[in-house]
């Protein structure tokens, strides 16, 4: 970058820190209604948040609020928030759902209101009301023909500026928006959040916002296309004015002078000058090559044909509609020394840097020379700039900006408040999602969550409900509830019990069912244990669980009935565990060759039933116990189901296949585990049709993707070593063995070793309430913090409205859901049971 252009850069953070220092003397006003509508000018603009006085949800809005105030001032709008008292009759204060709102005026018009999850931070609040005001100067479109139709009205009058942004409300938008309010009267600018669109012009990032200028206001033939121009810089204010700059600046200027004396905006903004040398037998030829190399240039340098002789001066441009394009600056002479061969200048933007003279032969060479330069540029300065991007998984991100504009059934649950939050999960069985709607995560997993309750209309009892923390965080606060998304189930008599399993429909889903019975269920006679051991009991169950767990015990067995009891509460929603203890159970017992206490483990999938005795069993093992028993000998490797085999630490023996695997392959390594051979390690397979990543796994241990099938030993948690089954061998049960015995002697050298590196979340989890705490600590109780327990909400009214709870400041920590608490005795074992939680 240019020492000018550092100093352009200081110069506009110096007065962003004045804007912002200024602010603190704007607060944001505090009016009646009266008042506030008293103020509405004509023709202004005014944004207003109805709000109750003192109400500590609004807190978090207020202090966004408070912070756009100059902002949107610096265009022209007020910003105001207007208290509301009960006896308020005015349509913005009456009705509780028109309230938590924000209300855009143009005089005493009403122009749009915005749900305040919409006004997430001050970037949002700039980029709604700018979009909504300059709604002609800004057309939002969706589709490739709107595009297209557009052009085809600017050809020959105007050029145009067309952008891409992931979402409305973001940094990217707001930047848009601010360059239409300046610009919008000198270009056309369009608008998109459509991917498809993206991608039907060419473009194959689409993971980023984009901007295209269109170079139509020379173009009068519909049938031929605008230019474009890609701005490749991120989509900052700053960006986006430097890049339009040098869109209004000449595509190609003639020079007869020093190259180190030129000067062009270009230099101004911290671009480099490419200089065409040119020669009187070339001149025509040269000038074509130039303008190829400035549209090529466009927007990431200047470039300029620099005529050798004096003579030349006499050269004038013959074609008229492109003088402007090719300004002429004439000089009485060159007085610079030019090596002969030279036949192009590069001139960087840095002061006193020399000139470097180049022999370059085509154009392309001209082109990477000038663009890795560039780059080099860009990369020393991102070096020291924005160190603390914010980004976030990119699966989310895709999927919630690619559905966003999906209509989802909301009616299909039941939207909750603060005040109908506890008469609704005390009056019947409750499913509770806590969610925030300007966090990707919540809004990605709102969808399945209204898929499951779509799925189980007019079928269950189960009443699912909602709450957005973001405008009820102290429900969420009382509740426990430190990250998002969360879901809990409320029923009546029963503590709350958390979910905690993955983020998608079918497990939900399996969730909410097995929890139609309260587990664990009790059996009282030995044909209800046949049908129960059968899957007939709870036919409509077993598929939710492919194991039914069944605790025998004599009535004398207290201590080991309250361990089975403490550990089929601690599994509820992940597997059927029924218990029987009448007189009669040792007739089951000798049935099955069981020593009470036993635990009897029936496999409808196999329809074996396994006998494990439980004497002096805990109730953390024997939730490790029935962990077990629910993962397969040899699975299917998934991206959903790698961190439960992943757990237990064991070398992972993967078989990977470009579709279903060879039965004796099969054959082969169950042979192997029946045999107990691979008892230290963990066999499984992955499917690439199904799982596509293998294939990204497959380059990183060879480099290029190897012939399939193949076996591969993963000893991730030991050295990190890769060994590969040799390819010229057949996977038997022979070669197989006699390979582990090379593995364990040594004799087998690897073939790469994985980083140590720990597999974590791009950022860690935010603890977002506790911020709002935060910003709401004057309406604590004032007691000293403590532990916080989960609210039992069977209460009486007067418990619930006596607050006596005093919030625990978590750590921040790098899981998505927040694991439901438990004794400290029992933390391992959920990590055991739950590790996918931790990708």
């Amino acid at each position: 970058m240019s020492s000018d252009f550092h100093v352009f850069r200081v110069g506009v953070s110096f007065v962003i820190m004045c804007i912002l220092y200024k602010s603190a003397e704007d607060p944001l006003p505090e009016l009646s209604p009266q008042k506030y509508f008293s103020t509405l000018q004509p023709g202004k603009a005014s944004l207003a948040y109805f709000c109750h006085a003192d109400s500590p949800s609004t807190s978090v809005v207020l202090e966004q609020l408070n912070e756009a105030v100059r902002p949107l001032q610096d265009y022209g709008i007020s910003v105001a928030k207007v208290h509301c008292v009960k006896e308020e009759t005015s349509r913005y204060c009456g009705k509780e759902e028109d309230l938590m709102k924000a209300y855009l005026f143009r005089g005493n018009i009403l122009l749009r209101e915005f749900p305040t999850d919409t006004l997430f931070d001050v970037n949002a609040i700039v980029a709604h009301v700018l979009f909504t005001l300059l709604f002609n100067e800004v057309k939002y479109i969706s589709t490739l023909e709107d595009l297209q139709n557009i052009e085809n009205t600017v050809k020959g009058k105007a050029n145009m500026i067309f952008s891409y942004v992931r979402a409305i409300g973001t940094p990217e938008h707001r930047a848009i928006m601010e360059a239409a309010f300046v610009y919008g009267t000198a270009y056309q600018f369009v608008l998109t959040t459509e991917i498809a669109l993206l991608e039907s012009i060419g473009s194959e990032d689409i993971e980023r916002a984009h901007l295209y200028f269109f170079h139509c206001n020379l173009i009068s033939d519909l049938t031929q296309q605008c230019r474009r121009t890609l701005m490749r810089q991120p989509l900052t204010t700053l960006n986006i004015h430097a890049f339009v700059k040098t869109m209004k600046a000449p595509l190609l200027t003639e020079v007869a002078e020093d190259p180190q004396q030129v000067s062009t905006v270009h230099l101004q903004l911290g671009l480099p000058l490419v200089f065409i040398v040119s020669q009187k037998a070339t001149y025509e030829a040269d000038r074509r090559t130039a303008e190829w190399v400035a549209w090529r240039l466009l927007g990431k340098a200047g470039v300029l044909l620099l005529l050798r002789l004096t003579s030349w001066m006499t050269v004038t441009l013959q074609i008229s509609n492109i003088k402007h394009l090719f300004p002429f600056r004439k000089r009485d002479s060159l007085e610079v020394n030019i090596p002969q061969h030279t036949n192009v200048v590069f001139r960087r933007a840095e002061k006193e840097v020399p000139l470097e003279f180049l022999v370059l032969t085509d154009i392309d060479s001209i082109i990477s020379y000038v663009e890795d330069n560039v780059e080099m540029e860009e990369n020393k300065d991102s070096d020291v700039e924005d160190p603390d991007l914010d980004i976030q998984d990119d699966e989310v991100a895709e999927t919630v900006y690619r559905d966003r504009k999906r209509q989802l059934p909301l009616e299909v649950t039941m939207e909750l408040t603060e005040e109908t939050f506890h008469a609704t999960v005390m009056a019947s069985d409750s499913i509770v999602l806590f969610y925030a709607g300007w966090q990707a995560v919540s809004m990605a997993f709102l969808q399945s969550y209204i898929d499951v309750a779509v799925k189980l209309k007019g079928t269950s009892t189960m009443l699912l409900t909602r709450i957005n923390c973001a405008d009820w965080s102290g429900v969420c606060t009382k509740q426990n509830v430190t990250e998002f998304p969360a879901v809990k189930m409320y029923k009546k008599g029963e503590n709350p019990v958390s979910y905690a399993g993955m983020l998608g429909t079918e497990d939900l889903l399996k969730f909410i069912q097995l929890n139609r019975i309260s587990c664990p269920v009790s059996i009282t006679s030995i044909q209800e244990v046949e049908e129960y051991l059968n899957g007939e009991l709870y036919e409509d169950l077993v598929t939710y669980s492919s194991v039914s767990v069944l605790g025998l015990f004599s009535p004398a067995m207290t201590t080991a009935k309250e361990d089975f009891t403490e550990a089929g509460n601690y599994l509820k929603g992940c597997v059927l565990t029924g218990i029987y203890s009448e007189e009669d159970v040792w007739i089951l017992a000798n049935k099955h060759a069981a020593t009470l206490p036993a635990l009897l483990l029936a496999k409808h999938k196999d329809g074996k039933i396994e006998s494990i005795p439980l004497a002096g069993t805990p109730a953390q093992d024997i939730v490790q116990i029935i962990t077990n028993a629910l993962q397969e000998t040899f699975p299917e490797i998934t991206v959903e189901n790698l961190p439960t085999y992943f757990k237990p630490q064991k070398p992972l023996l993967i078989l990977f296949s470009d579709g279903s695997i060879n039965p004796q392959h099969r054959e082969a390594i169950l042979t192997l585990v029946a045999q107990k051979h691979l008892d230290s390690f963990t066999p499984c397979w992955l499917n690439l049709k199904n799982t596509p990543v293998g294939r990204g796994i497959l380059q990183v241990y060879f480099g290029l993707l190897p012939p399939l099938p193949l076996l591969v030993l993963v000893n991730q948690h030991s050295g990190g070593h890769v060994f590969a089954f040799p390819s010229d061998q057949s996977i038997t049960e022979q070669n197989l063995a006699l390979w582990l015995k090379k593995l364990e002697a040594g004799l087998e050298n690897h073939i790469t070793i994985l980083s140590a590196q720990e597999w974590k979340p791009p950022l860690p989890a935010y603890n977002f309430l506790s911020m709002m705490d935060a910003a709401t600590s004057q309406h604590a109780t004032g007691k000293a913090p403590g532990r916080m327990k989960e609210i039992d909400v069977q209460e009486n009214d007067k418990e619930r409205h006596e607050d006596k709870l005093t919030v625990k400041k978590e750590p921040v920590e790098t899981l998505r859901i927040k694991h439901w608490n438990r004794n400290n005795w029992f933390k391992e074992t959920e990590k055991s049971l739950k590790p996918h939680t931790e990708l």
